[in-house]
């Protein structure tokens, strides 16, 4: 199957070099036809870190063209490719080399263009929320919908948010802050409620809309220019109210007659930790502080400020400004955005942009006499023998019953017609993937490279290191021949150079074997053309 395969990636870089240009055998092995254009990619690619004539040469580099494909046959004569060690190998590289085309990178620089703008500007909104339990069913799913619109047509009647807010959210803070978030940027809630946030017109309530966490709506206060980050340090005094304010202010007291304000944090402050460091906290933006503690910090204007005594529910503060961390220009941060967009959850939208591609692309169609089946309770009971119909096709692939039902066992949690959305989308990325030897010639030559690569460093470890390090008389008997090349020094002196000449000699007796048991033929006329046409090139 193996070989199959491998074949059809050939055929289809033959034909589409074919169609470009009309390519050309440069030579045959065994028969076997091996192009123009496959030697010039090789040879090209590795062209610019060759410093010699004498390697540039083209005839030098198709005689080793020709005993690398002399090894990579052998390799696959000996079944090398069906090593489990080797599939394991490739399948995860083929995952890796695949996961670039499963992004639409127009959709990508989209997102970090979106990410850029809600990082310079801050949103500040107030939110309910009706939660959905872990294993929620249906019924819970209509319970919760029912219980937000209730709760925005409320709104929308003229009741304040807040108030709505604090009799229904299931929010615990709700009740004390009446939904009210604050200000936030980007990545600091999960895209879906970022997305509503920021989308709302400002002072409007958006329609219900749905998390992780369950049911909410939003109502966007306002927009404003972000002020970046900030680093500051604190000393937190807790307890008593009026004990904690008479020490605060003793403090601050000696703040203002010069004592160091990391030495008064060490002394004095109840902040485990951070009070080691003389009080510095980690750098942070809106929406990651309790509001009163985000207000007096970033009120500072001058690094070294520090400000006067304050209260939060934690207690008594002062607050000194370390650094700032202002918002830089899109160029200077595209990067790094890029990179936080594809670790996020927000990557996958990309990736479900490129599905919504391929199920419009493709010819998607679900045999509805085979699906009425699963509208028994009891499907995943049916003989396997009477599950053999076709349920689903793309394109001319043809996916039985049995293959849903299988998808389905360990998802008995979820609907059936969710669970079959769910079967379509993994089939179609499949096919997707299964075809992409055929879609893009970049990846067909980039996995071939790989496949060799790979059964070319097994068949050297089995032919030549291997035998050069267990063959001990055969390295005795090499050594003894060329005594002279090693100025007749004692084996166990120079048995690393021994070693390595021994590995040199073993390749060339084995690919002169090849060599021999092979019919090479080169076309010389193709040959002419290419040493010309890279003289040209100098």
């Amino acid at each position: 199957m193996k070989k199959i395969v491998l074949s059809i990636v050939f055929f289809c870089v033959v034909f589409l070099a074919f169609g470009q240009k009309k390519d050309k055998v440069l030579v045959t092995i065994d028969g076997v036809p091996v192009f123009v254009s496959e030697f010039k990619r090789v040879y090209e690619k590795n062209l610019h870190i060759i410093e010699s004539k004498e390697s540039k040469s083209v005839k030098n580099n198709l005689r080793l063209f020709i005993n690398y494909k002399l090894k990579v046959a052998q390799a696959y004569n000996l079944k090398l490719d069906t090593l489990r060690s080797y599939r394991r190998e490739m399948e995860t590289y083929k995952n890796e080399l695949i996961a670039p085309y499963l992004r639409d990178k127009q959709f990508l620089e989209k997102l970090v263009e979106e990410v850029y703008f809600r990082t310079k500007n801050e949103v500040n909104a107030k939110h309910i929320l009706i939660r959905l339990s872990k294993n929620y069913t249906p019924k819970d799913t209509l319970v919760a919908y029912n219980k937000i619109v209730e709760a925005r047509k409320r709104i929308l009647a003229g009741a304040t948010f807040e108030s709505v807010a604090k009799q229904v959210s299931e929010d615990p803070s709700a009740k004390r802050n009446g939904g009210d978030l604050g200000y936030f940027s980007a990545f600091k809630m999960v895209y879906p409620f970022e997305d509503a946030a920021y989308k709302t017109k400002v002072g409007e309530t958006s329609k219900p809309f749905k998390t992780r966490f369950g049911y909410h709506i939003v109502q966007t206060k306002g927009i404003r220019l972000s002020k970046g980050e900030i680093q500051v340090a604190h000393i937190l005094i807790t307890g008593d109210a009026q004990v904690g304010k008479k020490k605060i202010d003793s403090v601050y007291q000696k703040l203002k007659k010069g004592v160091a304000f990391k030495d008064l944090a060490k002394r004095y402050s109840n902040d485990k930790g951070s009070k080691a460091k003389g009080g510095v906290l980690a750098k942070f933006g809106a929406g990651r502080m309790v509001k009163p503690f985000e207000n007096v910090a970033f009120s500072l204007k001058k690094v070294t400020d520090f400000s006067k005594p304050f209260k939060t529910r934690f207690g008594w503060h002062i607050v000194k400004l370390i650094k700032k961390y202002p918002v830089q220009s899109f160029d200077k941060m595209k990067d790094e955005i890029a990179l936080k967009v594809k670790k996020s959850g927000r990557g996958k939208l990309s990736d479900n942009a490129v599905l919504n591609k391929l199920k419009k692309q493709y010819k998607v169609v679900l045999n509805k006499d085979s699906y009425k089946i699963f509208k028994r309770k009891n499907f995943r009971a049916i003989p396997t023998d009477s599950l053999q119909n076709t349920l689903l096709t793309i394109n001319n692939k043809k996916i039985k019953q049995i293959d849903f039902v299988k998808y389905t066992r360990n998802r008995r949690h979820k609907s059936i017609p969710i669970l079959l959305e769910m079967f379509t989308d993994r089939e179609v990325l499949s096919y997707y993937k299964e075809n992409l030897i055929h879609t893009e010639p970049a990846f067909a030559h980039t996995l071939k490279e790989y496949e060799d690569g790979l059964l070319l460093f097994e068949l050297m470890q089995q032919k030549i290191w291997n035998k050069a390090s267990n063959d001990t008389l055969g390295l005795q008997n090499y050594y003894s021949k060329n005594k002279k090349v090693y100025q007749f020094k004692e084996f166990k002196t120079v048995k690393g150079s021994v070693m390595n000449d021994y590995q040199t000699f073993l390749e060339k007796e084995w690919i002169a074997e090849l060599r021999n048991k092979s019919i090479i033929k080169v076309k010389k006329k193709q040959l002419k053309k290419l040493i010309k046409f890279y003289e040209k090139k100098k």
